[in-house]
């Protein structure tokens, strides 16, 4: 079923494969049956990777995140290769080209190999994806039409049957193989339960039988003792899982189970960010209520007054009570500019008579002094 998938992701683009539990993990398959082709086309040696300072690309290296600088290089370069296999010419990017104007060399190219293109450029900028090895794998198909590759029919080697009877050793050897293999076979059904002495017996009856094929098989296996013998053995027959930190399956677990953990973290991470957002604009917005409040109580305070201010008449008596204050404060201003006028009049006519007696006085000549002349 996966390498169907695989088939029709090949022939239709990454977006056309059906999107299941298992789509996360196509670009893998992807990676993997692209790594076989480049090997089928000898790219070690003709791409010239080592020219380039870069080494073969591991069986997950487009699948992964591991340099997405020298990833996007490697792209560029085993595109461009891919390219020139398949009989088109291209001219081989360099390491400083801008990426966008390779990315839409790359696509251009593939689109006229009659391939679909159903996701944006930027995909291929990390150099790594589920886009990136369905580039490659289509590029690395279109290759291998144009040199001609076709698979031929396998050639099983040929076995000389011995005329000899196995003897019993090599009858028991056969059965401890039989156990070694089924002791260490690994499955996934723990309800899965082998007969090992039924197939114990087959197995050697089919080894000593094996130089007369000529003679027809029958079972000479009764039913009812075939049942009791399940029956007996079957506590037996349990096949055990041995934990292996190497396997696959484990790591496949453990990949779900930090995936649902991050998915469960990252839903409580952006509840409580969306909370301090509200919170932190509920906040602010409260302060800008309470200013606008406090300025509103002003106003209606300012209101307040002036309306009392403009029904009363107290104001009217303090202004009329101020009109009066002020004009007895003007009479006895007047009172007493004018006892300090006539202060000043009778000081100054009293200065002026005080001269005009000094004046007579120093005019009139001393007879004494006149009859001494």
């Amino acid at each position: 079923m996966v390498m169907a998938a695989a088939e029709e992701g090949d022939a239709a683009g990454p977006g056309a494969v059906e999107r299941g539990p298992g789509a996360a993990y196509h670009m893998f398959v992807l990676m993997e049956d692209l790594l076989e082709k480049l090997k089928l086309l000898n790219y070690e040696e003709e791409a010239a990777l080592r020219s380039h300072n870069m080494r073969p690309p591991s069986r997950h290296y487009f699948a992964l995140p591991i340099n997405p600088g020298e990833q996007f290089y490697m792209f560029c370069t085993l595109a461009a290769w891919l390219i020139n296999k398949a009989g088109h010419p291209f001219e081989q990017p360099q390491e400083y080209d801008d990426p966008n104007a390779t990315i839409s060399s790359i696509l251009a190219e593939l689109r006229s190999f009659g391939r679909s293109v159903d996701f944006p450029p930027s995909k291929l900028k990390a150099g790594y994806g589920e886009q990136a090895c369905y580039v490659l794998d289509c590029l690395a198909e279109e290759a291998l039409k144009y040199t001609s590759f076709a698979w031929k029919r396998p050639i099983y080697p040929t076995e000389e049957l011995e005329e000899e009877a196995i003897t019993e050793d090599d009858a028991e050897l056969t059965l401890n193989k039989v156990e070694e293999i089924l002791a260490e076979e690994e499955t996934d059904n723990e309800d899965n339960y082998i007969d090992l002495n039924v197939l114990k017996a087959q197995t050697y009856k089919s080894d000593m039988t094996e130089s007369k094929q000529e003679e027809i098989l029958e079972s000479t296996v009764d039913a009812a003792e075939w049942n009791l013998e399940v029956e007996r053995v079957l506590p037996q027959l349990k096949v055990t899982i041995r934990t292996d930190n190497k396997d696959w399956r484990i790591h496949v677990d453990q990949m779900h189970q930090h995936q649902d953990g991050i998915e469960s973290a990252l839903k409580d991470t952006r509840a409580k960010e969306k909370y301090q957002q509200g919170s932190g604009g509920v906040t602010e917005r409260t302060r800008i209520l309470s200013e606008i409040t406090e300025e509103l109580e002003k106003v209606k305070q300012e209101m307040e007054e002036k309306g009392n201010s403009m029904t009363d008449g107290a104001p009217l008596v303090k202004i009329k009570q101020a009109l009066t204050r002020l004009k007895q404060e003007t009479i006895q201003m007047d009172i007493r500019i004018g006892v300090v006028e006539h202060t000043l009049l009778q000081s100054k006519l009293k200065e002026k008579s005080n001269m005009t007696r000094d004046m007579h006085a120093t005019i009139i000549p001393d007879s004494s002094i006149v009859g001494t002349y």
